[in-house]
């Protein structure tokens, strides 16, 4: 029984001139491999980066395009929709007169800035009022001119004591504090 030559030669065992085998590792005489050339140089062929590069783009367009459009919409949704007050006193006594005065909550929230309107709540607070209110004859709100307690760049604090009278002489006080902050003019934010 005869072996195969070692280490790959081709023919015969002891041939003292073996033939080193064909390109390809196919035998002589059979049929080339099914399948894609090889390439000459022994290396793959190398991809075409187009695909790659149009990739990339894209990818940065998404990110480009969805990284805009999220930040337009967090700078407009903290947008105010009017002018606010010129000073922080003033968007404080106009907060004032719309609640305890007016009872409108429409009129009040118009000096609440955006993060903080919250229409329930502030229709819940001007209802409040006009509870109060019904329980007295007569009653009246007043109040001194409001007085910034410190202010920093575009952020107030301002205190306000509210003095209710009625026609019968009961009389009832309740000091508040605000954060009033500056956008397009001067809103409430907080109460407290």
């Amino acid at each position: 029984m005869t072996q195969p030559p070692a280490g790959g030669d081709t023919g015969t065992p002891g041939d003292p001139n073996p033939q080193p085998p064909p390109v390809g590792g196919a035998p002589p005489g059979s049929a080339p491999a099914a399948g894609p050339p090889a390439h000459p140089s022994g290396t793959p062929p190398r991809k075409r980066p187009a695909v790659l590069i149009v990739s990339l783009v894209l990818a940065a367009a998404v990110l480009l395009c969805g990284g805009g459009g999220t930040a337009a919409f967090l700078a407009l949704r903290n947008s105010e929709d009017g002018q606010g007050a010129k000073e922080p006193q003033v968007a404080v006594d106009g907060f004032l007169k719309a609640v305890y005065q007016e009872r409108d909550a429409e009129k009040a929230a118009a000096f609440v800035c955006s993060a903080a309107r919250d229409d329930e709540k502030i229709a819940a607070k001007v209802t409040e009022v006009r509870e109060y209110v019904a329980q007295y004859q007569n009653p009246r709100f007043r109040w001194p001119t409001p007085t910034v307690d410190n202010q920093t760049g575009d952020r107030a604090t301002v205190s306000a004591r509210v003095t209710m009278t009625t026609a019968d002489e009961k009389v009832a006080e309740q000091a508040l504090r605000f954060t009033v902050v500056r956008k397009t003019g001067w809103w409430v934010c907080e109460v407290g």
